[in-house]
């Protein structure tokens, strides 16, 4: 019988997969990807903050990235129990050359099925590294 830990490690292997599926599907335009790993009540929150549902989602990615090459830094899964948490950053470029940077967190359950992605937020960024208001040093009196 697999121990919590090995289950855990074996789930951590599977969102990481997941991940990388997620974002090249978004990079090919595989509506059919989506609409398999995706949950039926799934919600997208765009770094504009416009808010999609699974079918709208399905149909804005069918007309095609808006970028050309993506790629993943500083990945972070957390697991807990049928949930989890997938932190990363992309970095992204466009056709015309210019480039920008955002960081999202994905949420996901554990179905029957498998693992379902329930939830997107991506949040644009202009800097790596910690920063803002919490991340500021602390002055002492």
């Amino acid at each position: 019988m697999a121990t919590e830990l090995e289950l855990d490690r074996s789930d951590r292997v599977t969102l990481e997969r997941l991940n990388q599926e997620y974002v090249d599907a978004f990079m090919s335009a595989n509506v059919e990807w989506y609409r398999e790993h995706l949950a039926e009540d799934f919600v997208c929150i765009e770094s504009d903050g416009s808010v999609f549902n699974k079918g709208q989602f399905l149909d804005h990615t069918a007309k095609g990235p808006d970028v050309a090459d993506y790629l993943l830094h500083d990945v972070d899964i957390h697991v807990y129990g049928d949930a989890a948490l997938v932190r990363a950053t992309g970095v992204w470029r466009r056709e015309n050359g210019s480039m920008g940077m955002s960081r999202y967190i994905d949420v996901y359950v554990k179905q029957r099925e498998g693992w379902k992605t329930v939830s997107a937020q991506i949040t644009p960024s202009s800097k790596m590294g910690p920063r803002g208001r919490y991340k500021r040093s602390q002055i002492k009196p």
